[in-house]
């Protein structure tokens, strides 16, 4: 398990009143005072008349960890611990969060053969948020853009095996893929005239089959 780079570690912060201290903290850390979570280690004390010995304020801090900041702060330190320096784009959607990771050279490492090191890495991302957040919505990552890449490659066989099986009339095994890759394929043949999809086998060697379409 990842501990986490600086931004995710508490930070101790004095003021002269528990507020003082707050605003201190959101300044250090570059986020808004409602995006701080504290801890109050020591409240302040006046000391006598109000002039001699007085206490100050002492809280720890760090960002709220929402799922957003999370996805983006752990991709970073993933990268980092590979030797990358990255740049991570996150974008909330109403149903899920979307992260985008680029950089240069390298970056075929958090992606894998054929997408299985991003497909771990998505996974990994996502068990380890629900670890600090309990927002439903799921973390969506896609490194270097290969994720619209892959799809525009599987629509494009998709299209070329349907136009073979519709030739033919005979049925075409594709290679085993993910459940996301299948979808992409049977959502590209959904609406052929000439071409059924189906899913046969079982992980992680399910494949999708075309098939013609059944005729009256």
């Amino acid at each position: 398990m990842i501990e986490g780079p600086p931004e995710w570690s508490w930070i101790e912060v004095r003021g002269r009143t528990v507020e003082e201290a707050l605003a201190a903290a959101a300044e250090r850390l570059g986020v808004s005072r409602e995006d701080v979570e504290a801890e109050v280690l020591e409240e302040p004390a006046r000391g006598f008349l109000g002039l001699v010995g007085h206490r100050d304020a002492v809280i720890r801090a760090r960002p709220r960890l929402t799922k957003a900041r999370f996805a983006r702060l752990f991709l970073t330190e993933v990268a980092r611990r590979a030797g990358l320096a990255v740049q991570v784009r996150v974008e909330e959607h109403p149903g899920f969060i979307a992260a985008s990771v680029e950089g240069d050279a390298g970056l075929g490492i958090l992606i894998g053969r054929r997408g299985a090191a991003l497909e771990a890495l998505q996974y990994l991302v996502n068990v380890s948020a629900a670890r600090i957040s309990d927002e439903r919505r799921r973390i969506i990552v896609d490194v270097g853009g290969y994720r619209q890449r892959r799809r525009e490659v599987l629509e494009r066989l998709a299209l070329r095996v349907a136009e073979r099986v519709r030739r033919t009339r005979r049925q075409v095994v594709l290679e085993p893929m993910s459940a996301a890759e299948r979808r992409i394929i049977h959502l590209a043949l959904q609406d052929h005239p000439d071409v059924r999809t189906e899913s046969t086998g079982t992980e992680p060697n399910r494949r999708v089959v075309i098939l013609p379409a059944r005729r009256g």
